[in-house]
């Protein structure tokens, strides 16, 4: 572990946190506290205690960050050059690995997952701002051809102040792939993270803020989803927002967003299917669906959480998996082992009901199945990590989108039940086959009803990348190109020239 980083893992075991961690919103260029004066705490899911305090927002703080927000539009923010805005978002990129370290290792106390985990999401943060800083100034119109006496064009113009709902599971960069598009598109940003995870927002704002943005382009309300995040989304000055949660929160947002005609992108998690068809390359589809379930501790909306294989490899490639998943080492994410805690004592308490109601059916659990301490310390959250097979397509297990490091296992004899089995959920985020058939891999890609489709590699892809869902899984599309032209509008210009002049 290189020095810096050892330093500030000791920090923290020693003291339980690292200093110097923003506490308090982020309002107008400045660090503000509560209009009420009011804090809640944010744990450490490793050892179940509290490491820091912060400030808990209502409605009078949401009002006054979306008020800056909106006059940094008038200030011009909108119409600045995009070159400018470029620089910006370089700069930013460049800060975030600078502070690649301090970053993560937050990420990791807040909420839990391996340190090689958040490094690497720190890194992808610093990548999305790279991105997006080499877009702006690609945003281009259209002409219409509307003949010789006609001139029409298009003009794509910042959508205004957008409104983010950031999920506990991927902090910093699900701000990230949100902020860095609208940002280079011109629109001004609050920020709403999850209650249980606060902290590398409050200290992307310290980046921006040294990167040279403008106050009030980046502002940051923390506080629950109740007291904060629905006086942010049914706000009349939000012009458009981006929620990414559960199902049933995801639909009050859009309803709040209905009152006021908002624009709204909406990812809503997924049960999303990993198919192992029988001609594939068995080590790489192992490597990949233990990957697909157990990174972040299952706690991802597009986890390979079903595993839908074919029956002649079925037993075969079980026994394999369920070794694998036993031999997984767990504990608290600083010490970077392969399976961090679960976010939080609620979520802990959930998939436990999901556990015991497997054992109390007499299912076929084959790894795992617990509710667990550190191994090392007796403290902290964590699940085993558990497979359960041969599992009817019906079941609970396979329809319902637990969130924790549980596989449930789907048993098909051939290529047309897979897609049937694939397909068979209210949720259409991603799916993955893993093949050598080039014709049904593409066929795959065809057939199932998902956002993104991955071959050969769970998790392929990055920035570069659409990402989004079909059914309950939402709609509208994060990363790429798309989400740029999700926070900008179109103005259509048409023009009787042979009128001009004259």
């Amino acid at each position: 572990m290189p020095e810096k980083l050892s330093k500030l893992v000791k920090e923290a075991f020693d003291t339980g946190r690292i200093s110097n961690l923003p506490n308090k919103h982020f309002i107008d260029g400045k660090l503000v506290a509560s209009e009420s004066g009011t804090e809640m705490e944010s744990f450490d899911p490793g050892t179940g205690k509290a490491f820091i305090s912060f400030s808990s927002g209502e409605q009078a703080d949401v009002d006054k960050a979306v008020s800056a927000a909106k006059q940094a539009m008038a200030n011009g923010w909108g119409q600045s050059l995009p070159v400018n805005r470029s620089r910006v978002l370089y700069r930013a990129s460049a800060l975030i690995l600078e502070n690649l370290e301090r970053l993560a290792i937050a990420e990791t106390l807040d909420c839990g997952k391996p340190l090689n985990e958040s490094l690497g999401d720190v890194r992808g943060a610093a990548r999305a701002f790279e991105y997006y800083a080499g877009s702006c100034d690609k945003l281009q119109g259209d002409t219409f051809p509307l003949g010789p006496n006609h001139h029409g064009y298009s003009i794509h113009e910042p959508i205004g102040v957008t409104a983010h709902i950031v999920p506990w599971n991927f902090p910093l960069s699900t701000t990230a792939r949100s902020v860095a598009p609208a940002l280079a598109a011109g629109c001004s940003v609050v920020v709403k993270p999850a209650e249980q995870t606060p902290i590398t927002a409050l200290m992307l704002a310290d980046i921006l803020k040294q990167a040279g943005l403008p106050r009030g382009v980046y502002n940051v309300v923390t506080g629950t989803g109740t007291n904060a995040g629905a006086p942010l989304v049914a706000h009349p000055d939000i012009d458009h927002i981006t929620f990414t949660g559960s199902v049933n929160t995801g639909i009050s947002v859009m309803k709040s967003a209905a009152d006021n005609v908002t624009r709204l992108i909406l990812e809503l998690g997924g049960k999303s299917p990993i198919t192992v068809l029988g001609d594939c390359d068995i080590d790489s589809a192992l490597s990949g669906v233990l990957g697909a379930i157990f990174e972040n501790a299952g706690q991802i909306c597009s986890a390979g959480s079903r595993l839908v294989i074919e029956r002649s490899i079925h037993e075969e490639f079980t026994e394999k998996l369920a070794l694998s998943t036993k031999a997984l080492t767990i504990g608290h994410g600083l010490k970077d082992l392969q399976l961090g805690p679960v976010n939080s004592q609620q979520h802990l308490e959930r998939i436990a009901e999901y556990l015991s109601d497997a054992k109390s059916r007499g299912l076929d659990i084959i790894a795992g199945g617990n509710v667990i301490t550190d191994p090392r310390v007796g403290a902290g959250w964590f699940v085993e990590p558990t497979i359960i097979d041969n599992l009817q397509r019906n079941d609970r297990m396979c329809q319902e989108e637990i969130f924790g490091p549980v596989l449930a296992v789907q048993v098909v004899d051939d290529f047309a039940e897979a897609v049937d089995v694939a397909n068979d959920s209210d949720f259409g985020l991603v799916a993955g086959v893993y093949t050598s058939n080039f014709s049904k891999a593409h066929q795959f890609a065809r057939d199932v009803n998902a956002g993104q489709i991955y071959v050969n590699e769970y998790f392929a892809g990055g920035i570069e990348v659409p990402f989004g869902g079909n059914k309950k899984s939402g709609f509208g599309r994060e990363k790429g190109l798309e989400a740029l032209k999700s926070y900008s509008k179109i103005k259509s210009v048409a023009t009787n020239i042979s009128l001009l002049n004259k």
